[in-house]
């Protein structure tokens, strides 16, 4: 190659590779720091249109596995209620059938039925009063749980509800245990004792149901938590940085990284050869 003083070509093809290596160096180096494999648009355009749809698609199974969690907890609130409803109605039982023998008075009847009384009270009390969430448990309003994975095919609603809970719908309210054994009425000991039987049947039934959502809202949950995992391991597979890759590449770079600034010094000093000739 000729000698000359209008272009220093070999400098220029330096500079040009040094330019190549140190953006590829400044990538590398971006990878390590970040763990990414992508961390720009430019990187791998698809591949980041493909991992931000999935995770788009974690996020929102997360708050829908947080939301089957929340329906659970809001069941298992009632059901615990309920369950001391039976316990309730049971000791009733023992009073209705104690009241309901002609061997005792009218008197212990009154005793026995201000117990009983109270125990629907109680029952009242708990269906008015159990709360989840800062809201009553015990509705007819039938709670929706929302679970998608943000696409309007992978989206599904579970309705949970749990009805009302008082001695009305129970069928006990004006029962009393005051009354002669077998003369009919409210206040008859054995009519009310099948009526709190009735009402176990009742109770039992509602738990079931209840058991019911709860398991279908778990199931949900555990489908959505593998989906959750498979996908962060798609979305991984696109986005992560191969470490042991990158080291490499990193010693690369900063090898031809020297090597290029060494040759482009070289290139420089090559051209002032040219001033020998003026001697």
């Amino acid at each position: 190659m000729a000698l000359s003083v209008l272009n220093n070509i070999p400098a220029l093809v330096a500079q040009d590779q040094l330019s190549q290596t140190q953006l590829n160096l400044q990538k590398t180096l971006y990878q390590l720091s970040s763990g990414s494999r992508i961390n720009s648009g430019a990187d791998d355009a698809a591949g980041l249109a493909i991992a931000n749809g999935l995770q788009a698609n974690i996020t929102a199974l997360t708050q829908s596995a947080s939301n089957a969690n929340d329906g659970v907890g809001a069941l298992q609130v009632a059901d615990g209620a309920l369950s001391q409803v039976t316990t309730l109605l049971n000791r009733a039982i023992t009073l209705g059938t104690e009241a309901a023998t002609g061997t005792v008075s009218s008197t212990q009847r009154v005793a026995l039925d201000a117990e009983y009384q109270s125990i629907l009270s109680e029952i009242n009390s708990i269906g008015s009063g159990t709360t989840f969430n800062g809201g009553p448990v015990f509705t007819t309003a039938v709670t929706s749980i929302f679970l998608s994975d943000s696409t309007a095919a992978g989206t599904s609603i579970i309705g949970v509800g749990t009805g009302l809970l008082s001695t009305t719908v129970l069928g006990l309210n004006g029962t009393a245990m005051t009354g002669t054994p077998g003369a009919g009425g409210a206040a008859d000991p054995q009519a009310t004792l099948t009526l709190i039987n009735t009402a176990i049947g009742t109770i039992a039934g509602t738990r079931g149901k209840i058991g019911a959502g709860i398991n279908q809202l778990q199931a949900a949950n555990n489908v959505m938590n593998n989906e959750i995992q498979n996908l962060t391991t798609a979305e991984d597979n696109i986005t992560a940085a191969d470490i042991p890759t990158v080291v490499g590449n990193m010693s690369k770079y900063s090898i031809l990284e020297q090597t290029g600034i060494a040759a482009l010094a070289q290139a420089n000093a090559a051209q002032q050869q040219v001033l020998s000739l003026l001697h």
